[in-house]
């Protein structure tokens, strides 16, 4: 969890778009766990802690389905404090018969892989200690193996699931993005980032202070792959929290220096990336 607090640049809040807000805030609340803070008749914040924004969701007007094989979320990434809790997870799913997309062993972490029900990925995750992370040449390792489900039910001795921990974190965001080259110019040299493993040609993964991954980029839908239509389900923008004010001003300078355009807005700073995914810059 230190990973996600100052002097570190992280993924604070995402902000998506869905077709039936009621369809998904009862999604959201019964079987991922969150509790709703604010509600209006189109938008609905909602919090593992009761005071803390981690996800909003809203429904625009004249919403579209989501599109396939366009930039945007490939899933949001919800960081759970331990293993035991991951299991507690895993034990809901498996009671409520809700149907998994996958359950992976990263090495670094395991995950639980899933889709709401406008089909925007979501992963529930725990990070394994960082002091048992290998980093070769740089780099963290990082691998796709099975989830040890036995042994990670175990780990949990039948605890209850009660909904999300209050101590859950939004801890990353992984992204479809059109190509790598100017993606990368832009988290990095713009951003601020650093490249912390690489899968091929095909995606890289980014942090800062030494986490194993922040945010995720790949262009599995394909190199040259369109912005999704600005009413279409998905991402509206994600939050990234600077520690302070200056570091967020150098930021703003880095990214116009790399011809990225910075907007204000009601006394909140956005941008975008080559992608056209929506980036607020928090403080």
């Amino acid at each position: 969890m230190e990973f996600h607090q100052s002097p570190h640049t992280f993924v604070d809040r995402v902000d998506l778009k869905v077709s039936d807000l009621e369809r998904s805030l009862e999604f959201y609340r019964d079987m991922i766990g969150f509790q709703i803070l604010k509600q209006e008749d189109r938008k609905a914040i909602l919090t593992a802690d009761g005071k803390k924004p981690l996800l909003i969701i809203e429904q625009p007007e004249g919403v579209t389905p989501k599109q396939g094989r366009t930039t945007g979320l490939y899933h949001f990434a919800l960081l759970l404090p331990n293993r035991s809790e991951l299991a507690s997870v895993l034990q809901h799913f498996i009671q409520v018969g809700y149907p998994l997309q996958g359950a992976s062993d990263h090495l670094v972490s395991e995950a639980l892989y899933l889709a709401d029900p406008d089909g925007n990925g979501i992963e529930i995750y725990a990070d394994r200690p960082a002091s048992t992370w290998d980093w070769k040449d740089g780099e963290v390792v990082m691998s796709t193996e099975p989830l040890d489900v036995r042994g990670l039910l175990a780990e949990g001795r039948g605890k209850q699931w009660t909904g999300l921990p209050a101590n859950t974190l939004m801890g990353h965001i992984h992204l479809h993005v059109s190509e790598l080259h100017k993606t990368k110019e832009f988290y990095c040299d713009g951003l601020g980032f650093d490249v912390v493993t690489k899968y091929g040609n095909q995606a890289l993964f980014i942090s800062t202070g030494g986490y194993h991954h922040h945010i995720g980029l790949n262009t599995w839908n394909g190199v040259g792959a369109p912005k999704p239509s600005e009413k279409s389900v998905g991402l509206k923008w994600f939050t990234l929290v600077f520690p302070n004010e200056e570091a967020r001003n150098k930021i703003v300078d880095q990214l116009q220096r790399i011809g990225a355009t910075v907007e204000i807005e009601n006394d909140s700073y956005f941008t975008e990336d080559p992608s056209g995914n929506r980036i607020k810059l928090s403080i």
